[in-house]
C-alpha cells in the first residue's frame, strides 16, 4: 500500500521561460515540494490559482501586463495565499520588494544577475517556500497594520558614556517582517541606541531602513562609518560591510568595515555582537530573531558570558527557526520570547529617557 504525503504545492510565476524552468527545477530538488503549475504573468497566474489552489506562490516583481505588485494585491486580498517574491538586485527592485512586504508578501528571494547562478539560491528558496507554507497570511497582515505612533524628534539624553546601554539585534530570513513588527513598538524616547544586522543584498538595506523609518516613532537609518549611535535611533548595517560599535570619549561610535565573511555573511551578526560584548558588557541587551543558519549564536553567547541580557525569538513566531534555535541549544539565550513579547520586555528592561513626556519646539 502506497502512503501519500502532503507535499507543498507551489505555483511559479515569472515572465521569463528560463527562470520559470530554473526555479521549478530548484524547488523539485526537495521531496516535500511539488511545482504544480507555472504562469507567465499575473493574469495567467490568477486564473490558475482559482483552478488549482496552490499552497504557495513564487512571484516575480517585474512582469508585463499585470505586474508583480498588482498580482500580489489580488492574491493576498482574495485568496489569502502566502507569496514569496522574486526580486532583482537593483534599487528599483529593492523598493518594490519593500512595498510587497508591506502589502503582505511573506518573504522574498533575490534572483542573481546571471540566470546560470540561480542554483546557489536553492537552499534559501526552498527554506523560504517551506516557511511560507507554514505561515498564516491573515495573521501576518493583521500584525503589520499596527504602528505605535507619530514620528517625534527628541533630543538625545546626556547620559555619561560609562552609563550608556545598547540594544543589538540580529536577523536573517523573515527578519524584515519581524523588524516591521518589533521596531514600531519601541517609543521615540527609548533609552538606548539600537544597532541591527539584517542579512540582505546590496540596495536592500537602505530601502529597509527607509521603509521602517516611515512606520516607527524612533528614527531608523542605514549606518554610516564614524557616526555616533544615539538613544532612540536604530542603525542598520549596510550590505557587504561588517558593523561594530565602540565606546569612545565622544560616545558610541559605529565602525563600518569590509573583511572576510563570517558564517558566510557580511555583515555578520556575530561580528556586531562580539563588539557589543567587548564595549558594553553587562550594559548590553541582544536579540536574535528569525533566520537561517547559525550566525549570531556565538556572539550572543559572548554577550551573556560578560553579563549582558540575551533574548531569542521562539520557534512558533519565527518564519525560519534557524539562528534562534542554535542560540537556544547552545545556552546563549537567557530568555526565549514570542515576537509579541519582545518589545514590552525591552522597554521594561532598558527604559525610556522621559523626553516624550515633554514638549520641544
Amino acid at each position: 500500500m502506497q502512503v501519500e504525503t502532503n507535499k507543498i504545492r507551489v505555483m511559479v510565476v515569472d515572465d521569463s521561460a528560463v527562470m520559470r524552468k530554473l526555479i521549478s527545477n530548484l524547488l523539485a530538488r526537495d521531496s516535500e515540494i511539488e511545482v504544480i503549475a507555472t504562469a507567465i504573468d499575473g493574469d495567467f497566474a490568477l486564473s490558475k490559482i482559482e483552478q488549482l489552489k496552490p499552497d504557495v506562490v513564487t512571484l516575480d516583481v517585474e512582469m508585463p501586463r499585470m505586474d508583480g505588485l498588482t498580482t500580489l494585491d489580488h492574491i493576498v486580498s482574495k485568496h489569502r495565499l502566502p507569496v514569496v517574491m522574486l526580486s532583482s538586485f537593483t534599487e528599483r527592485g529593492a523598493a518594490s520588494t519593500m512595498k510587497a512586504l508591506e502589502m503582505g508578501a511573506v518573504d522574498f528571494v533575490c534572483k542573481p544577475k546571471v540566470a546560470s547562478q540561480i542554483g546557489s539560491l536553492a537552499d534559501e528558496l526552498i527554506s523560504k517556500v517551506k516557511a511560507a507554507a507554514r505561515s498564516d497570511v491573515a495573521a501576518l497582515n493583521l500584525r503589520l497594520g499596527n504602528p505605535v505612533g507619530k514620528k517625534a524628534k527628541w533630543p538625545a539624553p546626556a547620559t555619561p558614556v560609562d552609563k550608556v546601554q545598547i540594544l543589538a539585534i540580529g536577523a536573517s530570513s523573515g527578519g524584515p517582517h519581524a523588524l516591521r513588527y518589533l521596531l514600531p513598538r519601541l517609543p521615540a524616547d527609548f533609552a538606548a541606541p539600537i544597532v541591527i544586522v539584517q542579512h540582505l543584498p546590496e540596495a536592500f538595506t537602505l530601502m529597509l531602513a527607509r521603509w521602517l523609518d516611515e512606520m516607527c516613532a524612533i528614527d531608523v537609518k542605514e549606518a554610516a562609518a564614524g557616526e555616533l549611535a544615539l538613544p532612540g535611533r536604530a542603525y542598520i548595517a549596510p550590505a557587504k560591510m561588517h558593523m561594530k560599535v565602540k565606546k569612545t570619549a565622544s560616545g558610541v561610535e559605529i565602525q563600518i568595515e569590509q573583511g572576510a565573511t563570517v558564517n558566510g555573511h557580511m555583515p555578520s551578526v556575530d561580528v556586531l555582537f562580539n563588539s557589543v560584548a567587548v564595549s558594553f558588557g553587562a550594559s548590553a541587551t541582544a536579540v536574535i530573531l528569525t533566520g537561517m543558519g547559525s550566525d549570531g549564536a556565538t556572539g550572543l553567547g559572548e554577550i551573556r558570558r560578560v553579563g549582558g541580557h540575551t533574548i531569542a525569538q521562539d520557534e512558533e513566531s519565527c518564519s525560519v527557526f534557524g539562528m534562534p534555535r542554535v542560540a537556544i541549544q547552545r545556552g546563549c539565550a537567557k530568555h526565549v520570547l514570542a515576537l509579541t513579547e519582545i518589545a514590552p520586555h525591552l522597554i521594561s528592561r532598558i527604559g525610556r529617557s522621559g523626553f516624550a513626556e515633554k514638549s520641544y519646539a
